[in-house]
């Protein structure tokens, strides 16, 4: 991040020593720093809220704000994603340089500096409250954070605990609003940062009374005004405490939604701006409240606040301070509109999508690449690349170049392999997430990846059957995935998603016969792998249950799941001593999987080693409480080893659980 000028810093400082002056009406203040306050809305799109022009939807809460702050009308995220995108916005980073593109098996690494780990090494408090499990704590935006609420359960899912994959804003700021009470209080002794992730604009759209009836015709605003209701409490609750003269405030969004432009419903599969326009409002103390029309990133927004509260950005911060246009000055340098999206290639094998926009040009680079100009066509819907030629090259050599820049060199990206979780992913479906392990790309010997516009039928049929699978309407889901395969016939990862709904029906033939057929088109595909092996564990084909988690795990040594069902199927060929390791591997892979400790006090009690069997399902019954089996059979081990009282304890609890059992 470039210094400013010496003139600017001096009147930037002053504005935030004006800033950390107590406000009258709420007496003395121990700390001094301004508070910040960072709000997301998920799949919030710029041209939808009221303040950027939009007429059909009040937002007045959103509206106030942006009047009595700055606000940023053509800002950009470099990946409409929600785990990437925070990533990005968190590090002040591009995805090239954190790594994360994707939300199955990418983690921001513990390495990673993040706006809340530079503000809590200055003394902030810090906590954040997410509204989705895509943002879950594994997948590593927790660093930094004293307190990190996200409260999903990913142990056991069906169609009818779809909410809770997610929660509704009212219900995150409830939580929110506790935390502040306690500790921002008059007299708190350090300044905070909060940030709070809403998720409401997400599909399915379906916001409560009476912003449900008032938008029934385009239910994706009434989703909006809601939010802006939640906003609007979060305000009210810091003026009335005298904060908000306190605090800066940046409200934003991860990324906007298709609502059906170019084909695409949702987001994630293109990068026009539908999906890559993003709000961006900032309120600074003291600052005096403007419109900004540069062009800038999302990655811009953390070192705009650290320069704020004159923090030093982290080395590696690749955006740049909008501090300058925040104070009507020139920026000295102007942003990379960088933005990928590489959900094609990872989920289905077609090709990524790379992309710049610059001298009023936005350029994707695909199998038939693409050229728009944003001044006389803002809706990208005439594609230039063959009438400006020369305009493509150079914006092409652009797009190179800034890769070469972004991407740092002689060292591995921040990111992490993420949480191989086989329940999170089933969740993450639910909510419309591609939601399989993203296959290694192996090369595709001088082929050329399918051109993404020639696939988006495809992938809409998918995310209905993806929202079919949701609600528990597998039949549904079969008859759009069928769609699909014909017009992709191979795709391994559409016949994984019959093989999946067909198990979810109990019908474990058909799942066996479509689930070996995406193995047999990707033999490193780990998680059709996976749920071969259930199929044939249902099956009672407990040789070829063992042969294929072995396989699933060979390809995948995470994936804690494996581990405990190919434990079951030794089990059920006798194979004591190797059901013993693989449940043992579970529980190592995954501390509190508590299917994994019962299962193996029962092993343990099989071999006739009580002790080891009362140790391991003491673990399960502090885990979980209310499990009849394992207090029952913990009893047995506490029988044998002559714990007459002990057993008598666990025998009365069984039973007052009525047949409690964990549920895989």
């Amino acid at each position: 991040m470039k210094a400013l000028p010496a003139s600017l810093l001096v009147s930037a400082l002053s504005l935030c020593a004006a800033a950390q002056q107590p406000p009258r009406e709420s007496g003395s203040h121990p700390q001094t720093k301004p508070n910040v306050l960072l709000i997301t809305v998920d799949t919030l799109r710029a041209d939808h809220l009221h303040c950027y022009g939009y007429p059909r939807v009040e937002t007045p809460v959103i509206d106030r704000l942006a009047g009595d702050s700055v606000l940023f009308t053509h800002t950009y995220t470099p990946v409409p994603l929600t785990l990437p995108a925070h990533a990005s916005l968190l590090t002040g980073c591009y995805p090239t340089a954190t790594g994360v593109h994707d939300y199955i098996r990418s983690r921001l690494s513990k390495r990673a500096a993040t706006l809340a780990s530079v503000l809590h090494d200055h003394g902030y408090q810090t906590a954040a409250f997410v509204s989705a499990i895509v943002l879950d704590a594994r997948f590593g935006l927790n660093a930094g954070f004293d307190t990190y609420f996200d409260r999903f359960d990913t142990v056991r899912f069906d169609a009818a605990q779809l909410g809770a994959m997610k929660r509704r804003g009212d219900e995150t700021v409830n939580v929110a609003l506790g935390w502040l009470r306690e500790h921002a209080g008059p007299r708190a002794s350090a300044p905070f940062f909060l940030w709070i992730h809403l998720f409401d604009p997400h599909r399915p759209y379906t916001a409560p009374q009476p912003f449900a009836e008032r938008y029934r015709t385009h239910p994706y605003d009434g989703e909006i005004a809601f939010d802006d209701a939640q906003v609007g409490r979060l305000e009210a609750w810091l003026q009335a405490q005298g904060l908000w003269k306190r605090t800066l405030v940046v409200l934003t969004a991860d990324h906007g939604e298709g609502l059906g432009e170019h084909g695409e419903e949702q987001h994630g599969f293109f990068i026009y701006n539908s999906t890559l326009h993003v709000p961006l409002i900032m309120h600074f103390p003291s600052v005096a409240p403007r419109t900004v029309a540069a062009d800038v990133s999302l990655v811009d927004v953390m070192p705009t606040v650290l320069q704020a509260l004159q923090i030093p950005a982290p080395p590696g911060v690749q955006g740049h301070s909008l501090l300058p246009l925040a104070l009507g000055q020139t920026s000295t340098s102007d942003s990379i509109l960088y933005a990928e999206t590489y959900l094609p290639l990872l989920h289905f094998g077609w090709s990524e999508l790379r992309g710049l926009q610059a001298h009023g040009l936005r350029y994707i680079e695909a199998p038939r690449p693409e050229l728009y100009s944003l001044d006389s066509d803002p809706n990208e819907l005439h594609n230039l690349d063959r009438q400006r030629p020369e305009s493509g090259s150079e914006m092409r050599r652009q797009l190179i170049s800034d890769l070469k820049l972004l991407t740092p060199p002689g060292r591995k990206p921040a990111a992490e392999e993420g949480p191989a979780d086989p329940a999170l992913i089933e969740q993450l479906r639910s909510l419309g997430y591609l939601a399989a392990l993203p296959r290694q790309s192996s090369g595709t010997g001088g082929q050329q990846l399918a051109d993404p516009k020639d696939r988006i039928g495809v992938y809409q049929l998918y995310l209905h059957a993806a929202s079919d699978t949701g609600q528990g309407w597998y039949r549904d889901s079969l008859r759009e995935l069928r769609r699909a395969q014909k017009i992709d016939s191979t795709s391994p990862f559409l016949d994984y998603l019959e093989g999946f709904d067909y198990f979810r029906l109990r019908e474990y033939q058909e799942a066996k016969r479509k689930l070996q057929a995406a193995t047999s088109l990707d033999p490193k595909f780990a998680l059709a792998t996976y749920y071969l092996g259930r199929a044939q564990f249902r099956l009672a084909e407990f040789d070829g249950a063992i042969v294929s988690f072995r396989r699933a795990l060979n390809e995948d040594g995470a994936n804690f799941a494996a581990a405990y069902h190919l434990g079951k199927a030794y089990r059920s060929t006798g194979r004591l001593s190797e059901a013993v390791r693989s449940f043992q591997r579970a529980v190592q892979l995954k501390p509190d999987y508590i299917l994994a400790y019962q299962a193996l006090g029962e092993a343990y009690l099989e071999q006739d080693e009580p002790q080891a069997a009362a140790t391991a399902l003491e673990r399960a019954v502090r885990l979980e409480p209310d499990l009849a089996a394992a207090h029952y059979d913990l009893g047995r081990a506490y029988q044998i080893l002559g714990r007459a009282g002990d057993a008598a304890r666990e025998f009365e609890r069984a039973n007052a659980h009525g047949g409690r059992t964990a549920t895989e």
